[in-house]
């Protein structure tokens, strides 16, 4: 006989399979019994059908096409006897989808064997219809299948009620034909029967609410009844599994009490006694029981609300964390999760354990397990928990330091007592995994320095220490450098000590070595060498004994490849070179940087408004609620907030606070550079003349009776020398020629301002006993027929001017009409320097916010 023939036996070929020695030659005994199989398939040889389909089985399962044997499966279906129908029903669930449109041609055979007399037909038909059922399938055979729920053999009433929840997920609206029949199969004895009977019902539960009330009323003290039952059953060979009756079923009927008891107070009080029992009762040392009593917390955390049960589930939980089998930990963690919103505080009693699960080998317990701990932080625990976790970073793996890190950071921030504390553990961190900490943190950690005057001697100490043990963390270097840049006249002079910390020994040359070091370590990188730039120049403004030292380190990069250090290299050489005079002022400490709007911003909540002293938000004139203001001549940005302290802070930038600002055009000089963005921050045109390098004046004032005027202050010298130094560091401020001043005794009134809907008119007096004195009276005219609130006028002069505002007349513009407000300006260069002025006004129109600025150059001659 042809070994490849049609009446090969299946064994033969699966053994001429497996003698193959390449993937080549298995394709070769596949592809002649292949084609063996279509010829005795044209020959429609009937008496080795069923041997060619479970052969094409075979082929099927090792991954060949074998579509052309799909109407073998249903001959063999509609053969007579019990062996040709076993093979066409197995063929037709292994070889056919529910996808396929060949089923619709076993639809009448299916019906035909669910009523064939020979109850083995009848479970094969059941079984094929419960793995492909189609929708279609399901509504031409759901009467067939609720008349054989009520058959006579379990086995059938088992797989029939498999079949109806396939049925039924197919299409749910026939889930009510079946609620009665699955009802009845809850008084089943056979343990088979009553599994898919439980199983049935809740499937029927999920897809109708009518079923689920049903199945409350009449059903919840039968299936507890039933659970008590097995639960108290003595030892039975037959449901035996690891000396626990039935866990299956335990769990079945677990499952559907918890849908039933959810939302449901009555339902949830017959089960109560059951659960505890359960819970108590199960053993623990087998896979088995943990299983049931898994299944069981899950209950009682759905049902409606028991305290001392969840108490005793949320222990069952914390045993589990115990155990030695990772998966188990696992999902009592993910239950613990869960638990926290229900009942925190028993979830806190086991805070220990799962500190311990932080600590696991297993990487996903790891960080399941921490992000429980992050939940369970709260005040009154964060000192040890952040105790725990900083030590356990010191030696977690690399791997895991990242998430670690984020996690502590985060806790720390949110949950720090005092201020004192959150800067030691910040430090501890940075020196541990300061390469996994995010900019953002280490930005926060600045404000809050800045924010703690009496920390700062205390602070830059302890980064000092740190850094001599933990140089190569790059954000701790950053952090450190930047506070030693600011505070180190602190440093050297032991300034602000603590009784909780020891003297240390710093010198002027010791600060220095610190920062150099730093420049030249080789993990720098170039935001961390400019930092350290910035706080050379601030330590030879501290200490001008060790200036000529920070020359050489800062010159040390004038041929740098990286422009940024480049730029700043020669700038700041510049500086100490030609401007010692005005250096001082340049470098000035920073001012207090605002905690809330730092937080609001970083957590995207406020814009990106600055706050110009340590108040939370700008005080507005008349109690007006506008739209969020900034600086009005835009000095502030994202990153640096408007100066306070010293008029040259904002020079601050120029020299390098941000290195995200684009550097000079090529070719041009830094100090032009810095005189041209002077210009366009003050944006007042034509750079007016500077008089023994005097620059004062108002920078913003609002009309508001009780609020300081906010202005930047002096940088000013009193020699000659000085005044040529600021003009060659500004570049081209010189002296242009004075005005003349107009005598007469009248001045004409000015249009200020024109838009489509807005006129300011400013009208002019002078004192004559004060001629460098001008009164303003604005006339602001509505010219649209709609009514502007919360008005609010702004102006920003030069700093040669001084400027007071009173509160105008009204905060409500009406249609067509207008108000007044009354301004005084004092102009300290009289006669050699106009006024210019640049305002903004701020205005709702059915409560839209509306902002209108503008610079008015037209002063009358001589005011």
């Amino acid at each position: 006989m042809n070994p490849f023939s049609s009446g090969t036996r299946l064994s033969d070929m699966i053994r001429a399979i497996r003698a193959s020695k390449t993937a080549a030659e298995e394709r070769a005994v596949v592809r002649k019994e292949c084609a063996a199989i279509r010829a005795s398939i044209n020959e429609n040889d009937q008496d080795y059908r069923h041997r060619d389909l479970a052969k094409l089985m075979f082929i099927h399962m090792l991954g060949y096409p074998t579509h052309f044997g799909q109407m073998e499966c249903l001959k063999l279906i509609a053969s007579p006897g019990f062996p040709e129908k076993r093979i066409g029903y197995l063929g037709l669930m292994l070889l056919l989808d529910e996808r396929q449109e060949v089923l619709m041609l076993v639809t009448n055979s299916l019906k035909q064997d669910l009523n064939h007399t020979n109850q083995y037909i009848v479970g094969l038909a059941l079984c094929a219809l419960g793995n492909i059922c189609s929708a279609e399938m399901a509504r031409d055979l759901a009467p067939e299948v609720e008349r054989l729920l009520k058959f006579r053999d379990p086995n059938i009433r088992k797989k029939a009620a498999l079949c109806a929840i396939r049925i039924i997920r197919k299409v749910p609206d026939l889930s009510e034909n079946f609620i009665n029949p699955g009802a009845a199969l809850l008084k089943e004895k056979h343990h088979g029967v009553l599994i898919t009977g439980v199983h049935l019902c809740t499937e029927i539960c999920s897809v109708s609410s009518e079923a689920l009330e049903y199945f409350r009323k009449k059903c919840t003290e039968g299936l507890v009844k039933t659970l008590r039952d097995i639960a108290n059953s003595p030892y039975s060979p037959e449901y035996d599994v690891a000396g626990i009756t039935d866990p299956f079923l335990h769990i079945r009927l677990l499952k559907l009490l918890r849908v039933l008891g959810q939302g449901d107070a009555d339902a949830s009080d017959c089960m109560n006694d059951i659960l505890a029992q359960v819970a108590s009762k199960t053993e623990s040392n087998k896979n088995a029981g943990n299983a049931i009593l898994y299944e069981c917390v899950q209950t009682i955390m759905s049902i409606e609300e028991n305290g001392g049960l969840r108490v005793l589930a949320i222990n069952i939980l914390g045993k589990f964390l115990s155990n030695r089998d990772n998966n188990i930990r696992y999902v009592a963690l993910n239950m613990l999760m869960r638990a926290l919103t229900v009942d925190s505080q028993a979830v806190q009693r086991h805070r220990a354990t799962i500190l311990e699960c932080v600590k696991d080998s297993d990487a996903s317990i790891q960080k399941r397990a921490l992000e429980l701990i992050y939940l369970l932080v709260n005040e009154n625990n964060v000192e040890p928990l952040a105790k725990e976790l900083i030590e356990y970073l010191e030696v977690s793996e690399q791997d895991f330091k990242e998430d670690l890190t984020a996690k502590i950071c985060s806790i720390v921030e949110k949950f720090a007592p005092e201020k004192i504390w959150y800067i030691d553990q910040m430090l501890k961190v940075l020196s541990e995994a300061g390469t996994y900490v995010k900019e953002d943190v280490w930005h926060a950690l600045i404000v809050v320095i800045t924010n703690a005057p009496h920390l700062h001697g205390y602070t830059v100490r302890a980064l000092y220490r740190a850094l001599h043990t933990s140089c190569e963390q790059e954000t701790l270097v950053r952090v450190a450098i930047w506070c030693i840049g600011e505070y180190a006249d602190l440093l050297v002079n032991n300034a602000g000590m603590l009784d909780l910390e020891d003297p240390i020994t710093v010198t002027e040359s010791d600060a220095v070595d610190v920062i150099e070091t730093a420049i030249k370590h080789h993990t720098s990188d170039v935001t961390t060498k400019a930092m350290a730039l910035i706080a050379l120049l601030k330590i030879s403004s501290r200490f001008p004994s060790c200036s000529e030292r920070v020359k050489s380190i800062i010159g040390q990069n004038k041929g740098s490849f990286v422009l940024e250090l480049q730029q700043r290299s020669m700038e700041f050489s510049s500086v100490i070179q030609k401007h010692q005079n005005i250096r001082s002022s340049l470098v000035e400490r920073m001012p207090v940087l605002d905690e809330a709007t730092f937080s609001g911003r970083r957590a995207g909540s406020l814009p990106a408004a600055v706050s110009t002293s340590g108040k939370s938000s700008l005080s507005i004139p008349n109690g007006v609620a506008t739209a969020p203001l900034v600086d009005l001549l835009d000095l502030g940005s994202d990153d640096t907030p408007a100066p306070t302290s010293s008029g040259a802070n904002f020079l601050q930038d120029l020299l390098g606070g941000d290195l995200m600002q684009p550097s000079a055009q090529p070719g041009m000089q830094p100090s032009q550079a810095g005189a041209d963005i002077l210009l366009d921050l003050l944006s007042i045109g034509t750079p007016a003349p500077v008089q023994n390098g005097s620059t004062n004046g108002d920078l913003l004032s609002m009309q508001d009776n009780n609020a300081p005027i906010a202005s930047l202050d002096t940088i000013s010298s009193t020699s000659p020398t000085a005044s040529s130094s600021m003009m060659d560091l500004l570049d081209g401020f010189g002296p242009t020629p004075p005005t003349s001043e107009d005598k007469g005794p009248t001045y004409p009134s000015i249009v200020a301002f024109e838009s489509s809907s807005l006129k300011i008119e400013f009208n002019f007096t002078k004192q004559s006993e004060n001629p460098q004195t001008t009164d303003i009276v604005a006339n602001f005219s509505n010219l649209s027929p709609n009514v502007y609130t919360d008005f609010l006028f702004q102006a920003a002069v030069p700093k040669f001017l001084q400027l007071h505002l009173d509160p105008a007349s009204s905060n409500t513009l009406p249609a067509n009409g207008s108000i007044k407000q009354t301004m005084r300006v004092t102009n300290s260069q009289h006669g050699k320097k106009p006024i210019v002025m640049r305002m903004r006004v701020g205005y709702k129109i059915n409560g839209k916010d509306v902002l209108e600025e503008g610079q008015i150059n037209n002063f009358p001659r001589g005011i």
